[in-house]
């Protein structure tokens, strides 16, 4: 009886506290604890995690609304140091996703904040159609027959930023993985001239026969089928693979870009960036215009990103930050 009553005791301590944990763009971890038993819950610090050489009140977040080509209002997160000159010449790094009702919410990333300190950038975190930041509604507003919707979301925060005077055209990299690499791809397609660099990692490139390898299949609730007539016209018209055209207008090129992919990549499988990036320099080989880099990366005995090792997340985030810096010409400070 008295090891079941220690027990019991036990469980009714454990219901009496709680620990959470809060994260933010800024935040690395911080661990609070409650004690439920008081008449009034004053939650306190247990642990807080501290980064070397970074500090909060160096920077800034909001959130900002811009309109959308059909006046929908849009949310976004701006992160940058504080006090920075608004005058269209700041890098900026757009990111999006915009699919399967996932959503942004905002988190730590140090490799980041070390762009925003170190290569004077600015960070911009898009919620688009189609995620799940509102609801099923928002995600229905960007599937389907309704997919361009989170390209137009997305073209339209890269021109709030590029109105806004936080950047320019030539000043502004885009990046997105998985449905976000289909993201980029769509993007640079339809208006080349608005970004200046492109990172489509791991990137759902080919829209007419991903479900014909590993699990795409599934994907097919987002996007549809091509299969299918009617489901075929929505997804030929911005399927990247597909959609890839030589500027017609003089001194208009693409972006530099860099597509990177896994060798190993069982679920968006490597021959939609590879398919991709051949196609695009087959495309622009002979266009007098393009002389910015188009590139890809496949990392060797490598999938889709879960369960990456440290030294390969490092790899990545130098290789990555280090080609967003060449080519928008933004240099290395260490202040």
């Amino acid at each position: 009886l008295l090891p079941a009553v220690c027990f019991l005791l036990f469980l009714l301590l454990l219901l009496l506290q709680m620990f959470y944990k809060f994260t933010s763009y800024l935040t690395p971890g911080t661990i609070y604890y409650c004690d439920l038993s008081q008449p009034t819950l004053e939650p306190k610090m247990h642990l807080e995690t501290e980064v070397k050489g970074v500090k909060q009140s160096d920077f800034e977040v909001k959130q900002i609304f811009y309109e959308s080509y059909d006046r929908t209002r849009i949310p976004m997160f701006i992160v940058h140091r504080k006090g920075i000159t608004l005058d269209g010449s700041n890098p900026v790094l757009l990111y999006g996703y915009g699919g399967f009702n996932i959503a942004l919410e905002p988190g730590f990333s140090l490799s980041r904040l070390l762009f925003i300190q170190h290569l004077g950038g600015v960070l911009a975190v898009a919620n688009l159609r189609g995620g799940g930041e509102y609801g099923e509604t928002w995600h229905k507003g960007g599937m389907l027959a309704k997919k361009q919707n989170v390209f137009d979301d997305f073209h339209s925060a890269a021109e709030y930023l590029i109105a806004n005077k936080y950047t320019n055209s030539k000043k502004l990299a885009i990046q997105g993985g998985s449905n976000g690499g289909l993201l980029v791809g769509a993007c640079v397609n339809q208006k080349p001239y608005l970004y200046g660099c492109g990172i489509a990692q791991v990137g759902v490139m080919d829209m007419l026969r991903f479900h014909k390898f590993t699990i795409g299949h599934a994907w097919c609730s987002d996007y549809g089928c091509s299969d299918k007539e009617e489901e075929f016209h929505w997804l030929v018209r911005y399927s990247p693979l597909h959609t890839i055209r030589k500027p017609l207008i003089a001194g208009v090129q693409f972006p530099s870009m860099i597509l990177f992919t896994g060798d190993h990549d069982d679920r968006v499988v490597p021959l939609h960036s590879l398919k991709y990036i051949a196609t695009l320099q087959q495309e622009l080989k002979d266009h007098p215009d393009q002389t910015n880099p188009l590139l890809i990366r496949v990392h060797v005995k490598e999938g889709h990103g879960r369960g990456k090792p440290t030294a390969k997340i490092l790899e990545e985030s130098a290789e990555m930050y280090s080609f967003i810096a060449s080519s928008l010409g933004t240099e290395w400070r260490s202040d």
